[in-house]
């Protein structure tokens, strides 16, 4: 194949969306059941979680597997779509000013982007 060639696609970005799903949402779960197991805490003791806000699918397959009612998720991707390594912050921060999250209430944030990373975080707020 000739240098620039305008053909060639062989470097063009390419994401397997049902593997990268797969595994968001198993890390998902792992890092906020080892937060809580850390802590001492059940999935019951969630007041708020605040997941990474890349797919709002995802998101709904958490919530779902947790058991947690919609009051007790915070999503605001259909506002602003994917708002990378921001994304937790603005949420935690619009959950608070809505009066989402009171004092005393276990916060945990999670999430799982790019490079196939993952983590989370409790609060108690």
């Amino acid at each position: 194949m000739e240098e620039n060639d305008p053909d060639d696609v062989s470097y063009y970005p390419y994401m397997n969306g049902q593997f990268v799903f797969k595994h968001a949402v198993v890390r998902f779960s792992e890092a906020i059941i080892e937060g809580l197991t850390a802590n001492n805490l059940k999935k019951e003791d969630i007041d708020m979680l605040i997941p990474h806000q890349a797919n709002l699918r995802i998101s709904q397959f958490i919530q779902k597997k947790f058991g947690l009612s919609d009051d007790k998720v915070y999503n605001n991707i259909m506002h602003y779509g994917n708002t990378t390594a921001a994304s937790i912050p603005i949420a935690l921060t619009e959950a608070w000013e809505e009066g989402k999250i009171k004092e005393g209430d276990n916060v945990v944030l999670a999430a799982f982007g790019s490079g196939f990373t993952w983590g989370s975080a409790i609060i108690k707020w």
